[in-house]
């Protein structure tokens, strides 16, 4: 019996060893790779309390790996908030409320400021008063592009306004990536409007910007089955959602070669958070579109806020070749945990070309 009981330990210890030497820090495959990371929605982190930790967790990562990963932008899909205009806080609501909210989201990418630019969507939460009601949102009271030097340095043109004033609600970004390279984003907001739209067409058929591949970031775009989302149930007017998006700008343009989204989800099944897909736009060019959230996953809709999934994307030398994997810091941190901060699932850690 004794000899059982020292065993135990033994093996407990043999286990634990084996599951940290195996597991290695997030790294490019090719020095001269650069990337970028994407964050998934992190309404649930910020609506309560004891989740922001995890949020600032991520964007603390970012910031001491940037070298590492030589990361030239991180994108975030939207909804930065629960409830856009919400003071009094009910039921399920959460603990913070509205005003709490965008502070804890604000001193959470403050985080990399003048570290490396951020791009964010604004989603359906972002809007109204708990979801899309109305168009209008708080996102100009917490982020504007002179709070980061590099966000400025980069912002090429302003959308349309919101609220009665300018903002980068809706932006072009221009960025110069290694590889001799320049990468345009362009952020629409939430199920943008038709003059959005139409605005961001001519732009990038204008002479400056033509002939640079564009990524597309914005909240609402393809459905668990890759499909784009025609149609759903807000209250707002005047919106283009995936289906309208998609043959309204991506497929008529020439130069949009990349589509970011997050937006769906379900409790615990990440299955249902992701989406990817592949098409042709006017000029016979590839676009991968790729929809990517973790917010229900650690717990559902009233969870974790994600369990610190992000992405980042490692574009190789060749100019043509994207890796993909998907990390959390928040696994990672520890080495009880390290085991588990990989997806390594075929629609989590692959590998596509934007030529085909």
């Amino acid at each position: 019996m004794k000899r059982i009981s020292l065993l135990i330990p033994l093996l407990a210890f043999l286990c634990y060893f084996q599951v940290a030497a195996q597991y290695q820090k997030p790294a490019l495959t090719d020095d001269e790779s650069w990337s970028l990371i994407l964050m998934p929605d992190p309404q649930t982190y910020t609506r309560f309390h004891k989740n922001i930790g995890i949020l600032n967790l991520m964007t603390g990562w970012i910031y001491e790996n940037v070298d590492q990963l030589n990361t030239q932008f991180v994108l975030c899909t939207g909804d930065l908030v629960e409830h856009n205009d919400l003071i009094h806080l009910k039921g399920n609501d959460g603990t913070a409320n509205s005003l709490r909210q965008w502070e804890n989201v604000r001193n959470a990418f403050a985080t990399l400021d003048n570290r490396v630019p951020y791009v964010l969507a604004t989603g359906n939460h972002d809007f109204g008063y708990r979801s899309a009601e109305y168009r209008s949102t708080n996102y100009d009271h917490y982020f504007n592009v002179n709070q980061n030097g590099f966000n400025q340095r980069a912002l090429r043109e302003i959308g349309p306004q919101l609220n009665g004033q300018s903002s980068a609600v809706n932006a072009l970004y221009e960025f110069h990536t290694p590889h001799g390279k320049d990468w345009l984003v362009m952020v629409l907001e939430f199920a943008p409007r038709d003059t959005v739209v139409s605005w961001a067409k001519q732009v990038l058929e204008a002479k400056p910007y033509v002939e640079k591949d564009v990524i597309l970031l914005t909240h609402t775009y393809l459905n668990s089955k890759s499909e784009h989302i025609k149609k759903e149930g807000y209250k707002m007017i005047d919106v283009n959602y995936g289906a309208a998006l998609f043959e309204k700008l991506v497929k008529p343009s020439k130069n949009i070669r990349l589509v970011f989204s997050g937006h769906i989800g379900a409790p615990d099944n990440f299955d249902a958070h992701l989406g990817f897909r592949r098409d042709k736009n006017a000029a016979g060019n590839t676009v991968s579109q790729m929809t990517f959230n973790a917010q229900a996953m650690g717990g559902g809709w009233h969870g974790n806020g994600g369990d610190g999934w992000l992405r980042y994307l490692e574009f190789m030398p060749d100019g043509n070749t994207v890796k993909v994997k998907t990390f959390s810091p928040l696994f990672a941190i520890s080495p009880a945990t390290q085991g588990l901060a990989y997806k390594t699932e075929e629609n989590q850690e692959f590998i596509f070309t934007l030529d085909e």
